[in-house]
């Protein structure tokens, strides 16, 4: 609290100044002009939670007890009488303090209706009574009426004067000149090199090419359709104890590949029938049923890869990783850094043995050219982890290589790698080695390429025809020469 000297300092320093202050704070003060702006303006809670009081001897009492105390309902009405009286007296308080004149204002509003002025104002007490503690606010007529009424008999001490609304200025910001109006110029240099490509956009000039002889590329997602059907019969005759196609009697085509990709995600021979079932109500590819497309499919899990002897369903979960996505660098991802083309791929393949592939670097050579730069994207069908241990990319075609009816020869050797070369298989399985030595190299410790990367198994599930299938036929094991994937990763990456 200030003390009286204060207090005394305060009054003659603030005698010029408009001051701010309750009315219980201006008692024993005066002003010349007084403003009492908020006497019209009391809010009563309709159930208090706390009572302040005096008994009926005349003591302070602080009843806490709430709505559910003993006794809340008398000792409430006494509060708010109390409460009354006291608001009464706080008005008195407030419109004594001026020597020349009092500024009072009053509104109708929801809380009006308790308000020590509104009560007074309204209340029609007689000369000595005290107003009711609620007074209801009278209509706008009603109000002018009484209002003038009380100023007529003050004999010129009140004068009531309405409040009009007045426009409220607001600062606007001065608004900036408008500009000339002139039409865009595009300056900038597009970058033509840099994209995310994938294997289907890199060889989507020769599979567009070879559209028309039903040889389409394979887009990333969400549909496999690299896989052609063949329509010229191989002049050469299936000898007579060629193994019949398990999967003679359903049909091809993109949708059908896509179906067989979704089956063999999963390789658990149990489960075969239960995903043939659910693949075939998600895929809805006409003329597949699930039952058949069960049966055509089982020979496929206990076909023999190759030299390691073990088949689909032989390789436990824990060493076969399904749909390796993948998104690589090429020659610094965003960075614009000297970069690699298709041209230098084939120079590189000239330079190793190919094998059973060899002459693909010309086949390369005839697609159009274009710079390695951006991002290479893909997705592999499967990891396996083979004995050794090697790792193995596999991925599943479910191309016809002839008209049927089909037969394990005509998915032999030699006509497999003819498709690996003009379908552009051998660039895919290139791309998809560097993906997983990429992969190896974060993950294996003591990763070491030639030891680690095994074969691409490049599965031609229509030649696959169970444990009696010959050697080699329907699987297309191919194992890079050693070197060529990490020589073709660090070119694919700009590094010299």
């Amino acid at each position: 609290m200030e003390g009286a000297d204060e207090r005394s300092r305060r009054l003659e320093s603030d005698a010029a100044a408009v001051q701010v202050m309750t009315v219980h704070v201006s008692k024993g003060l005066e002003f010349p002009v007084v403003y009492v702006p908020f006497a019209w303006d009391r809010w009563v809670p309709d159930e208090p939670q706390v009572l302040r009081l005096h008994d009926e001897q005349g003591r302070r009492v602080l009843d806490v007890g709430g709505p559910g105390g003993a006794g809340y309902a008398p000792a409430r009405a006494r509060h708010e009488a109390e409460e009354s009286g006291e608001d009464l007296r706080l008005l008195y308080v407030a419109l004594t303090r001026a020597r020349c004149q009092v500024v009072a204002h009053w509104a109708p509003s929801g809380n009006t209706t308790a308000a020590p002025l509104h009560r007074l104002l309204f209340g029609a007490a007689g000369a000595g009574a005290e107003p009711p503690a609620r007074v209801q606010p009278p209509g706008d007529d009603d109000v002018a009426a009484a209002l003038d009424v009380l100023a007529a008999r003050s004999g010129g001490g009140i004068e009531v004067a309405e409040v009009a609304r007045r426009p409220v200025p607001r600062w606007e910001p001065p608004a900036p000149p408008a500009p000339e109006l002139s039409v865009s110029r595009f300056t900038r240099t597009l970058d033509d090199d840099w994209r995310r490509t994938s294997y289907s956009a890199l060889t989507r000039s020769a599979h567009d090419a070879a559209h028309e002889q039903h040889l389409a590329s394979e887009p990333d997602e969400p549909v496999t359709d690299d896989e052609r059907d063949a329509e010229v019969p191989v002049p050469e005759a299936p000898p007579a104890d060629a193994l019949p196609s398990p999967l003679s009697a359903l049909p091809g085509g993109a949708a059908f590949g896509t179906l067989v990709h979704a089956v063999l995600e999963d390789l658990d021979p149990a489960a075969l029938d239960e995903r043939c079932a659910d693949a075939v109500a998600r895929h809805l590819v006409p003329g597949v049923a699930a039952e058949a497309l069960a049966d055509g499919l089982r020979p496929v899990l206990t076909t023999p890869l190759g030299e390691f002897g073990l088949s689909l369903s032989a390789v436990a979960a824990t060493d076969r990783l399904a749909e390796l996505d993948f998104e690589l660098p090429l020659a610094g991802g965003d960075a614009a850094v000297p970069h690699a083309t298709l041209a230098d791929v084939v120079a590189l393949l000239r330079r190793y043995d190919l094998g059973p592939l060899a002459g693909y670097a010309d086949l390369l050579a005839g697609l159009e050219p274009q710079a390695l730069r951006g991002f290479l994207t893909g997705s592999i069908d499967a990891v396996l982890r083979l004995p050794g241990p090697v790792f193995a990319v596999v991925d599943y075609k479910t191309n016809r290589l002839d008209t049927e009816p089909l037969s394990t020869w005509h998915y032999r050797p030699a006509a497999m790698a003819e498709e690996m070369q003009r379908a552009h298989y051998v660039l895919q399985a290139l791309l998809y080695c560097v993906a997983l030595h990429r992969y190896l190299r974060w993950r294996l410790p003591g990763y070491d390429p030639e030891r680690h990367l095994g074969p691409v198994l490049y599965l031609f599930v229509r030649g696959m025809a169970g444990p009696a299938t010959p050697a080699g036929a329907g699987v297309f094991s191919w194992t890079p020469p050693p070197g060529l994937v990490p020589e073709l990763s660090d070119l694919l990456a700009g590094r010299p």
